[in-house]
């Protein structure tokens, strides 16, 4: 596991989870894949598509600003690197 993009992604999740321009919804998605992310009775791969299935359904939502879209985008794709490390 790539230690230094693990701790990115935490540090970007934890970043969307108070951003206070985006709505309640996307910041509970990113206190929940979080959680997913760091519970480490999982395999990393299984966390981590778990972590991108939340984003992805919050990122399809229209009520999302731009902004708060192309972060979760990025945080997707770190993900998905993240998985193939």
């Amino acid at each position: 596991m790539d230690q230094k993009l693990y701790e990115e992604i935490l540090y970007l999740l934890d970043e969307l989870s108070q951003d206070t321009s985006v709505p309640k919804n996307v910041r509970k998605s990113a206190t929940d894949s979080k959680a997913r992310l760091t519970n480490e009775k999982e395999s990393l791969d299984l966390r981590c598509a778990t972590a991108v299935s939340i984003l992805d359904e919050m990122a399809n939502d229209p009520n999302v600003p731009a902004h708060g879209r192309a972060s979760l985008y990025t945080i997707i794709s770190k993900l998905e690197a993240l998985a193939k490390s």
